[in-house]
């Protein structure tokens, strides 16, 4: 036998092999498959860091060469990776919220006719907090004006010191009312823990959970057993994955009309409150059939920037904005920065209805 025939028949023997360690993975890929539906069913973790070291440490008595104890933790190292992304990406293909077709798409309607996730661009706007029924009263018909059908009805106020401005409470929420009810618009407000559901009820039509309760799964499961739409913030610090699986808490809950709001996650900068994430609206319009809305003024902690923010969300496909007026936001007791006047508002709305 030639040297040209022997290495022929060695790499049909190598060929051969690795046909029979592709054979092996799938194998072991089903049985993982397996492993990881019953590990849903336990509600444990799909990555076990003393199983896999259990396992490296076995393989690493049974090497006989001739590769290095590290290059065979290596090889499976990788191998556990890619079952652990298997396991994954299979979990999240069952998610109720994952986008199944191109044109699935959830729609939420508001008793006041107001839309979300048909296409069109909708505006939820108002006050950062509720600071006395005239305040709200002025903001309420400038929006009205413009045509907005959803108000921020903020009575409660989660403020990183306990000892600024925390809401009004319920006469927050009573006044936010009103003022909808005059000018026919739905009101939203923030709510902080699940022994507020019954008073929300009262008042409120859109039950907002903001970034700091993202991923309370109290709350959140509790906000899936009612019967109305619910925002779900983005943590200040939340993967996009994270974000949906908090949405997927309520959905699985019982509550499917969620409505995901980008508003900037906590980065380096420092010119930025927050860092507005431009591509994350993008890939959760790709990846989720629910509507995404961008709230302008969190993201950007400064009203200087809100148009050009405000244009970038409508291009990049976002279902609305959220944005924060007062009549006089040097004097707002929370978030005065960021907040728009009247006039600069309408200056919004105008740049908004331009052809982009």
């Amino acid at each position: 036998m030639t040297a040209q025939d022997r290495l022929q028949e060695l790499r049909s023997q190598v060929d051969t092999i690795n046909l029979q360690l592709l054979d092996l993975l799938s194998k072991r890929a089903q049985i993982v498959t397996q492993i990881g539906k019953v590990l849903e069913e336990l509600g444990g973790e799909h990555y076990d860091p003393m199983r896999e070291a259990q396992m490296l440490t076995a393989l690493e008595m049974a090497n006989k060469g001739p590769f290095s104890n590290e290059t065979i933790k290596a090889l499976f190292r990788e191998l556990f990776r890619a079952s652990l992304a298997l396991e994954e990406q299979q979990s999240r293909a069952k998610m109720r919220v994952q986008r199944k077709a191109k044109d699935e798409r959830t729609i939420i309607q508001l008793p006041n006719g107001a839309v979300i996730g048909d296409g069109s661009f909708q505006l939820v706007a108002g006050s950062c907090a509720v600071e006395s029924y005239e305040q709200i009263d002025e903001v309420g018909a400038a929006l009205a004006a413009r045509g907005v059908k959803i108000m921020r009805g903020m009575a409660y106020k989660p403020r990183t010191s306990p000892y600024e401005f925390q809401g009004l409470g319920e006469q927050g929420l009573q006044i936010a009312r009103q003022v909808a009810n005059k000018y026919g618009m739905a009101v939203t407000s923030e709510i902080m823990d699940q022994s507020q559901i019954p008073l929300f009820m009262d008042y409120v039509d859109v039950f907002w959970v903001g970034a700091r309760n993202m991923q309370n799964s109290f709350l959140l499961k509790a906000l899936g057993k009612i019967n109305r739409p619910v925002i779900l913030k983005r943590g200040l610090a939340a993967t996009l994955e994270e974000f949906l699986y908090a949405a997927e808490y309520i959905v699985s809950s019982g509550n499917p009309n969620i409505i995901l709001i980008e508003r900037g996650i906590r980065t380096f900068e420092k010119w930025t409150r927050n860092t507005l994430d431009v591509g994350g609206v993008a890939v959760l319009k790709l990846e989720s059939h629910l509507p995404v809305v961008v709230d302008i003024s969190h993201s950007a902690g400064r009203r200087d920037i809100a148009k050009p923010l405000a244009r970038v969300a409508k291009a990049v496909g976002a279902d609305g904005l959220m944005v924060e007026v007062h009549p006089n936001p040097p004097v707002a007791m929370s978030d005065a920065k960021q907040q728009l006047s009247i006039p600069e508002f309408n200056d919004l709305m105008d740049d908004l209805a331009a052809p982009i």
